[in-house]
């Protein structure tokens, strides 16, 4: 069942003697603040990239409920009774889809009946990557071809084309097939998925269509000038390896070149045994790994473990957003904290 949003309700300030506005006008703002809180559609996010993402889209209109606060990750996330009724009160539902919040996947089929669901896994437009195999995936060669990427997997004809016009990502079908979730560290699968926040809000809420529309257009705009920052902040240390916690970042190295060399854990719900530590710990001495970077929701401890002996340095990299706070800037502040932690590390800052 859809529910139909009436248009908003404007109330003009009264001409009236000056000794009644102090009696008046404190009813006059808060009923005019309540009209507009109203007239806002209840909209649910499940995670602070693509909460933010929405927020910047809803500027102006209303601001979007999170589901995954805080530190929480959506690989380890038990849903609250405060984000159940979030859930049966929305019009539209923003997530990813089920291959990163599994968590979701019940419930939404429960309490969501009466709104609109978008998984943007499913945008028109977006790169999706397969996931890798194992936590060492770096390139055996080191004169491997130049058509492979720098994780070692060669690009496919969609890939080319991504790289070929970095403003037109191409679209895999993968259908919420075995691919890796972690979308939002390319900017331009941040565009693909701000296309379709805008279509699906339009649809719901036509009366703030013009909007939602404008606040896109200036968050395209932003993605753009986001990008070719990042393009310049990484260069210089794009071809030194390193290791990361678990194999979050395929889409940030392949936009932009990165040579990451191996993962501790694939998935971080799964902590790793000590064959693995003992493995990648081999890894970052043969290979001459410059950083292996730690996460903040989980154990940093491994990372100490795996660097002891050897020349490469730890820095902390923050995929999900957990140190950061909600809004419509965090997905800004997220993509150059990133960028910034890699060239900080890697160039020995």
């Amino acid at each position: 069942m859809k529910r139909a949003l009436g248009p908003a309700l404007k109330i003009s300030a009264l001409r009236m003697p000056a000794l009644a506005i102090p009696v008046l006008a404190i009813p006059t703002l808060l009923f005019s603040g309540t009209m507009q809180a109203a007239d806002a559609p209840v909209v649910v996010t499940s995670i602070k990239p693509i909460h933010s993402l929405v927020s910047a889209i809803m500027q102006g209109v209303g601001e979007p409920e999170l589901i995954v606060d805080g530190a929480a990750s959506p690989h380890t996330y038990n849903l609250k009774p405060s984000n159940a009724r979030a859930l049966q009160d929305a019009k539209v539902i923003f997530w990813v889809g089920p291959g990163l919040e599994a968590f979701l996947e019940k419930p939404l089929q429960a309490l969501g009946r009466d709104a609109s669901i978008a998984a943007l896994d499913d945008a028109p437009g977006l790169v999706k990557l397969p996931f890798r195999e194992g936590g060492a995936f770096e390139p055996h060669d080191d004169d491997a071809p130049e058509h492979e990427s720098a994780s070692g997997h060669e690009h496919d004809k969609a890939d080319a084309a991504h790289d070929a016009d970095p403003g037109h990502a191409s679209d895999h079908d993968d259908d919420h097939g075995a691919f890796d979730t972690h979308l939002w560290l390319d900017p331009m699968n941040a565009k693909a998925m701000a296309a379709m926040i805008t279509t699906t809000l339009v649809a719901a809420d036509p009366a703030n269509a013009l909007t939602y529309q404008g606040n896109a257009k200036a968050l395209g705009d932003r993605l753009d000038a986001l990008d070719t920052e990042i393009k310049r902040m990484v260069a210089p240390v794009k071809d030194k390896p390193f290791i990361v916690f678990h194999d979050a970042y395929q889409y940030f190295e392949h936009r932009y070149g990165i040579r990451v060399s191996g993962s501790i854990t694939v998935s971080p719900e799964t902590i790793p045994g000590a064959e693995r530590v003992s493995e990648i710990h081999r890894k970052v001495g043969e290979l001459g790994a410059t950083c292996v970077f730690a996460e903040p929701q989980f154990e940093p401890r491994l990372v100490n473990v795996v660097i002891e002996g050897t020349r490469a340095k730890s820095g902390v990299l923050d995929p999900e957003a957990a140190t950061l706070k909600a809004g419509p800037d965090l997905y800004f502040t997220l993509m150059r904290g990133i960028a910034n932690s890699m060239k900080d590390c890697l160039s020995g800052a």
